[in-house]
């Protein structure tokens, strides 16, 4: 009886997420349009945008880091209720950039959440500006737009990553896959894994999807037979000092600790990171830290 409980919920989750995409369609169009893109569709649903800052030469305590291991800007929108859409995301800028996009930003009705670094040590100096916004999404699309164009971000027409599909899985991928028992995505040349939360996160009456930027991200980049890391664990306030601590413990440095949304419930904290090691103790450091925290088991 249980299972197939679980099976008809199962079910209706999938068609009330199947019925708010298609419902989102006509928008959907018009905002790809805006952006000269097509969205990433997510659950939730949740509508991803991307602009690499490929223009970038970033080196991090001397290492080159590709765009995708920390230096993309996005845009995640979800409907909120009727034909009100919410936004959220975060930009990667120069520092000579941020004025003239933060003013934008507002100006348009978008309000500036956060502001400051994710990295330490990086050259060219990067900081990290977050956004949220609720209103007619096409209107928000374009007061994003005129914000980028404020700043050297390529905006061109987007090109597609090489597929990675039906690729070999790399030994150290699956290093990390057997290690931290999650498994992840590979783009380009950074590997990612996403670990949600196990509880529900609220705004403004709205529960926020793990994809608007609320699970904690790890990600990866290939050295010559070592890897670099750097992204955030998604914390509340109970956690912080604890997964700290399991950092530390196994030489990891903590970047940066800070907010990235206002009134959220619980409280959120975002604490970003950075290693460069084989690959097997950076995945002990981080399966250390995952275990101080309330997220979903690995799949």
């Amino acid at each position: 009886m249980a299972k197939r409980f679980d099976l008809t919920l199962g079910l209706l989750t999938i068609m009330v997420w199947t019925a708010a995409v298609r419902a989102a369609q006509f928008p959907l169009r018009r905002i790809d349009a805006v952006f000269s893109r097509t969205a990433q569709q997510l659950p939730g649903p949740v509508y991803k945008y991307s602009w690499p800052r490929t223009d970038l030469q970033v080196k991090v305590a001397g290492t080159p880091i590709v765009p995708g291991l920390a230096l993309g800007s996005w845009a995640a929108f979800t409907p909120a209720d009727g034909k009100t859409w919410m936004i959220m995301g975060d930009l990667v800028l120069l520092q000579s950039e941020v004025g003239p996009v933060v003013q934008r930003l507002e100006a348009g009705g978008i309000d500036v959440t956060a502001l400051h670094n994710h990295l330490v040590e990086e050259t060219p100096r990067v900081m990290y500006a977050h956004y949220m916004g609720e209103g007619e999404p096409v209107e928000m699309a374009k007061t994003l737009k005129a914000a980028l164009e404020h700043s050297h971000t390529p905006l061109g027409f987007e090109r597609k990553s090489t597929s990675n599909q039906h690729q070999r899985i790399p030994q150290w991928i699956s290093q990390l896959e057997k290690a931290l028992g999650r498994k992840g995505k590979l783009t380009g040349q950074v590997y990612s894994v996403s670990a949600p939360r196990a509880d529900e996160i609220r705004m403004d009456g709205h529960a926020i999807p793990p994809a608007m930027g609320i699970a904690t991200a790890l990600n990866f980049q290939e050295l010559g037979g070592k890897v670099a890391s750097t992204g955030d664990f998604v914390l509340i306030d109970g956690e912080v000092n604890p997964v700290i601590k399991a950092l530390q413990q196994h030489n990891v440095t903590v970047t940066a600790l800070h907010n990235h949304m206002l009134e959220d419930d619980p409280r959120l904290f975002f604490l970003h990171y950075w290693t460069v090691g084989e690959p097997a103790r950076v995945t002990v450091a981080l399966k250390a830290a995952l275990a101080q925290m309330n997220v979903r088991t690995g799949e």
